[in-house]
């Protein structure tokens, strides 16, 4: 039993949690004690303490490695203080760097970091990137989202898409027109529904068929000193209205090739005809407009009187309420679609200062018309037909003979005497040159559109015919033509 005892003396010797006796005082009890000495001292100088000086001895030496002796500093606070721990303290720090070292994992909070981001910010900061390494682009945030330009798209717009049109500057076809009347004021051409082109050279009238290349003699005036002063084809394209010098309108089957009526009334050359359904308006050298409804044997129905000098140019709006009329004494009127007996103009537009035989309706506006004045004037001048408001004008520099609207890409389209003698494309409404067509060596009398909208065909005093396809629907640019000009004879 005094062995076991023994033992156990020694193991409660060796443990480092429990105090050591009749050990020497610990280094901070003794700087403790030296501190408490000296303020005792400064207290009481006349007191000594003999225990003061006993505590205060620190060795000079102190034990180092391989058994040699270090200095110990005697600055107070030099050393420092290291407690001792029993193994729970060093359980609980062990667990403690463990935990600290362990990689961090994935808790509930994530949703309540998204719900605290989108409650703050108004949206969830993750999803608000703008950089991101791969994937599609994300949407702006609402609130940052611009109607106007897309930031976020990887796709190119439509807009941002130059679309380039290729327009030839040479002719697809000419024809040749002999003997045709250098007249300002007559209106020689004109192309119908059926893609038939009518023309008026000197006392006859020739049908080219633009599908096949086929001509036709129409009509031949008996009077060698007489001559074709109008053409102008129904809204079907059956039937051909003539106006002549010795003051007769002529209606025509195309079919049978056979004349159907001459209608009289007149008293100068009919220079101008434009239909609106079965009724069928002429104007003369005189002044007058006549109506005439080609369906009964009493023609005549009503006349506009307005102008006081020639009739040059005449075309009835898309809807057929109104009718335009230019002439000579730089007047446009515009007439109401009426039966009664009232016969006056809505409006009588004065600013041409030439004469005004250029005259459009715009298809997709039905109110809106397009006149064009002579040498004196030079101007192509946009109205409102309902107001008789002027919208724009523009100085072409030049004669303005001839106005044609092109739908397929909403352009105007005009043909000019003195100076220029060409044909030039204007955007619509702004009216910024598109392209110059150049080629006749002599002035433009007359323009007139294919059905389909592609093509417009311009006579000019040089006798030539010539056939610009410029108006293709998706057009595709096409390489210069290097074979030469197809050339064509109507007579």
């Amino acid at each position: 039993m005094s062995h076991f005892g023994f033992e156990n003396d020694i193991h409660n010797v060796l443990r480092l949690d429990m105090p050591i006796t009749n050990a020497p005082m610990a280094r901070w009890q003794r700087k403790a004690s030296t501190s408490s000495s000296s303020n005792t001292n400064s207290l009481s100088p006349n007191k000594s303490v003999n225990r003061s000086v006993s505590l205060s001895k620190t060795p000079s030496k102190t034990p180092g490695k391989n058994g040699k002796t270090q200095n110990t500093p005697s600055k107070a606070g030099g050393d420092r203080f290291i407690p001792t721990r029993n193994n729970k303290q060093l359980d609980v720090a062990s667990f403690l760097i463990s935990k600290e070292n362990e990689p961090a994992e994935e808790t509930s909070t994530a949703p309540n970091q998204k719900a605290w981001s989108v409650t703050l910010n108004g949206y969830d900061i993750e999803e608000a990137k703008i950089l991101h390494l791969g994937g599609k682009p994300l949407n702006a945030p609402e609130g940052y989202q611009n109607n106007l330009k897309v930031l976020y798209s990887q796709v190119p717009t439509p807009v941002s898409i130059k679309k380039s049109r290729y327009i030839s500057s040479v002719p697809e076809r000419i024809l040749d027109a002999p003997d045709i009347k250098n007249d300002f004021y007559l209106n020689l051409m004109d192309w119908g529904r059926q893609n038939l082109l009518a023309v008026g050279l000197a006392n006859h009238v020739y049908l080219w068929d633009a599908g096949v290349g086929d001509i036709v003699l129409l009509k031949k005036m008996e009077d060698d000193s007489e001559h074709i002063c109008s053409v102008s084809w129904s809204k079907d394209g059956n039937f051909l209205a003539i106006g002549t010098s010795d003051c007769k309108v002529e209606l025509w089957d195309v079919q049978y090739q056979k004349r159907l009526r001459s209608m009289d009334g007149h008293s100068a050359r009919v220079s101008c005809l434009c239909w609106n359904d079965h009724v069928l308006s002429s104007g003369s050298r005189s002044g007058l407009i006549h109506q005439h409804d080609v369906r009964v044997a009493d023609h005549h129905i009503f006349t506009f009187g307005g102008h006081t000098q020639e009739v040059c140019g005449l075309t009835w709006s898309p809807d057929g309420k109104y009718l335009a009329s230019g002439g000579n004494d730089n007047m446009v009127y515009i007439w109401p679609m009426t039966t009664g007996s009232e016969y006056q103009a809505i409006h009588a537009l004065n600013e041409h200062q030439g004469a005004v035989k250029a005259l459009a309706w715009c298809p997709w506006q039905p109110n809106i018309l397009a006149s064009g004045g002579g040498t004196s004037d030079r101007h192509i001048r946009i109205w409102n037909a309902n107001s008789g408001s002027c919208i724009s004008a523009l100085d072409t520099c030049s004669q303005v003979s001839s106005l044609v609207f092109a739908p397929n890409y909403k352009e105007l389209v005009s043909g000019h005497g003195f100076a220029h003698d060409k044909v030039i494309i204007w955007k619509y409404p702004s009216l910024s040159k598109v392209a110059e067509l150049e080629g006749h060596e002599d002035r433009v009398l007359n323009l007139s559109l294919s059905p389909d909208g592609s093509t417009v065909a311009s006579v000019a005093a040089d006798e030539t015919i010539r056939l610009w396809k410029s108006f293709e629907k998706d057009a595709v640019k096409k390489p210069k033509p290097t074979s030469s000009i197809i050339q064509q004879h109507i007579r």
